[in-house]
């Protein structure tokens, strides 16, 4: 018997591409409302009654008001960041810890994590776990993403000839994947997050840099891909890669894929690191990841 799931927001860029993965999945079984009713209340109310699984595709504010309207008791996978924080509400990284997955699993209320917040967390959450990083550590985040993940304007200005190269934005250092960066990572002190976006439609970087020689015990570059690989050893979506990087990385090469790649750049001659995660901003940083979690969720 088929899984009942219902995306609320399917017309958007992560709700398609949740639906197009779900297309080779077999077990499941998709809910749906007339384009015209898509607003409406009872009709979506009960779209969520009917399905086993709500996932909410919509803006946060949007997101808040389908999660007050659902009939109690409906379970949830929300991927906006209305709720990545929230008291009550699992996160949605089953690499995150060694007991993530089976708690996602046994979750009523999940949240997707962000694109940005994926990376990132992925870097430092390994490193303050081994005492490598200081949770008080001052700590710089560069990213840059494909416009795919930036909405509806932005990527009419990307796809617009002549569009732009390169843009770097949230330059007020207040970008909402902070917040969840910090507690997803156990940093107590804000790091300075520093986000762009490239002149390409999907892919993603980001880079954590790191003074060796201001950190606990001094750590080698091999000290940093340790951590890492006893964190995801055996994980089936991130790979470590064990040795020394150096040369380029281009963000486009994990496109499609629901895979995390990690990387350390280093030069030991001055004490300077890199930890550098690379992922499909549209995979593992959304849609990919949603549907991760929407197998744990249904038992598939």
């Amino acid at each position: 018997m088929s899984a009942k799931l219902f995306i609320d927001g399917q017309a958007g860029t992560t709700g398609l591409g949740i639906a197009q993965r779900l297309e080779a999945m077999p077990g499941i079984a998709l809910v749906t409302i007339d384009d015209a009713h898509r607003k409406d209340s009872s009709a979506r109310r009960d779209a969520m009654a009917q399905a086993d699984l709500t996932v909410l595709c919509l803006p946060d504010e949007a997101a808040r008001e389908a999660v007050a309207l659902a009939p109690e008791g409906t379970r949830i996978l929300d991927a906006s960041s209305a709720h990545r924080t929230a008291e009550g509400w699992t996160y949605g990284f089953p690499e995150l810890g060694p007991a993530q997955a089976q708690q996602i699993a046994q979750a009523r209320l999940v949240s997707n994590p962000g694109c940005y917040a994926t990376g990132a967390i992925a870097l430092l959450a390994p490193l303050v776990e081994a005492g490598l990083l200081p949770s008080d550590h001052d700590v710089t985040i560069h990213a840059v993403s494909g416009y795919s993940g930036g909405g509806k304007a932005l990527i009419a200005a990307h796809e617009a000839e002549g569009g732009p190269a390169f843009e770097a934005y949230a330059l007020g250092l207040g970008h909402k994947h902070v917040p969840e960066i910090m507690l997803r990572a156990g940093l107590t002190r804000r790091p300075i997050f520093a986000p762009s976006v490239g002149h390409f439609a999907q892919g993603m970087l980001v880079c954590v840099p790191l003074f060796l020689d201001r950190l606990p015990g001094k750590p080698a570059a091999l000290d940093l891909v340790a951590a890492f690989q006893r964190r995801y050893d055996g994980a089936e979506n991130i790979e470590v890669h064990p040795e020394i990087a150096s040369g380029t990385l281009r963000p486009e090469a994990l496109n499609g894929t629901n895979r995390l790649e990690i990387f350390v750049c280093a030069n030991s001659a001055y004490d300077h690191a890199i930890a550098i995660a690379r992922l499909d901003n549209l995979g593992k940083g959304a849609s990919g990841a949603a549907v991760q979690n929407i197998k744990l969720m249904l038992g598939n």
